[in-house]
């Protein structure tokens, strides 16, 4: 029960040291990851349209109304034109951006769905360690086809629903359900292009804001005594909590603290180099000479002493001897 209590206060104290400024600052986030495997140039049963060109019409209308505290990421798979997977990186929604994004796509290979649900994922992780764990963090998948990568995401979806992030699904055209429709939290077939749009919308439509709760004055007063410099390292290990890489093994949240409360080392700073200071001279060898002369007045002091003995032993034989005469005449 204590160890529970403690907990407690913890996640309190992660709410006393936010700044209000920081709690202000939470976002909502979407990743998707889109399909642009060469399937998706088959066009959609009854219609004349392609796959990808549904998925974009059908993502330009929708993502224009998402509001400004969401902010999006577009990770697109296989297609023939692209430098780079990210086509819109996760952020605020810039129109203009996102909008050039989605029409450069032109389907082309294969679908490494798994190794890209993780990279998706490992996004919003790194979001969510940014954010302190506001705000809400959602995968949308839109994909026409079975992975070629199974494996990885029998491996990674799992991984990825334990971590708090929704993940839901958008079969294109698909003769049957995908295999990740019982796995995630939702899954929707789109077998044209308006059911494509109203999957997309309706995924949007659930996406909602989180505001932080308000902790108790009891708690902050029993965690008040706790120094800054160990509050922010515990809250620094908490708000990481989980959000390790997908597929990885996470660290204790001692490691954490201990890794966070630690200060990185300083570079060494340059100086220049100091010329060697002159060496000092070593003082003369004593000649034959002055060992002589010291000699001579080591000798010359024990002698004094000596002498001074010798004649204190002379007197008081003299005095001796005086008195004895003295006494023979009596």
């Amino acid at each position: 029960m204590k160890r529970i209590c403690f907990l407690s206060l913890l996640v309190v104290l992660v709410w006393r040291t936010a700044t209000p400024v920081q709690a202000q600052q939470y976002s909502d986030n979407v990743v998707i990851v889109l399909d642009a495997s060469g399937s998706m140039r088959e066009v959609m049963p009854g219609t004349r349209t392609s796959k990808m060109d549904a998925a974009k019409t059908a993502l330009k209308e929708v993502l224009k109304q998402v509001p400004p505290s969401t902010q999006l990421g577009l990770l697109v798979f296989s297609a023939a034109n692209l430098r780079n997977d990210w086509v819109y990186p996760l952020g605020p929604r810039n129109d203009e951006v996102l909008l050039a994004a989605i029409d450069q796509l032109q389907p082309n290979s294969g679908t490494p769905l798994g190794s890209y649900i993780k990279k998706g994922a490992d996004r919003l992780l790194e979001e969510r360690t940014k954010q302190f764990g506001y705000g809400t963090y959602r995968l949308l998948v839109v994909t026409d086809g079975e992975a070629q990568d199974q494996n990885l995401v029998n491996s990674y979806t799992p991984d990825v629903m334990s971590r708090g992030i929704t993940m839901d699904v958008i079969g294109v055209a698909m003769r049957g359900d995908h295999t990740l429709a019982t796995k995630v939290h939702s899954y929707r077939r789109a077998n044209d292009p308006e059911a494509l749009r109203r999957a997309i919308r309706e995924v949007f439509a659930e996406v909602a804001g989180s505001a932080a709760d308000t902790a108790q004055a009891e708690a902050f007063e029993l965690l008040a005594p706790i120094p800054t410099g160990v509050a922010n390292a515990m809250i620094q290990a908490l708000s990481t909590s989980g959000n390790h890489p997908i597929g990885t093994r996470p660290k204790s949240v001692a490691a954490r603290a201990q890794a966070a409360a630690t200060p990185s080392p300083k570079p060494p700073q340059v100086q220049s180099p100091q010329p060697p200071p002159p060496p000092r001279a070593a003082p003369p060898a004593p000649g034959p000479s002055s060992r002589g002369h010291s000699s001579h007045l080591r000798g010359f002091w024990i002698a004094i002493p000596c002498l001074m003995c010798f004649g204190g032993v002379a007197a008081l034989i003299v005095l001796i001897v005086a008195l004895a005469r003295r006494g023979r005449r009596r």
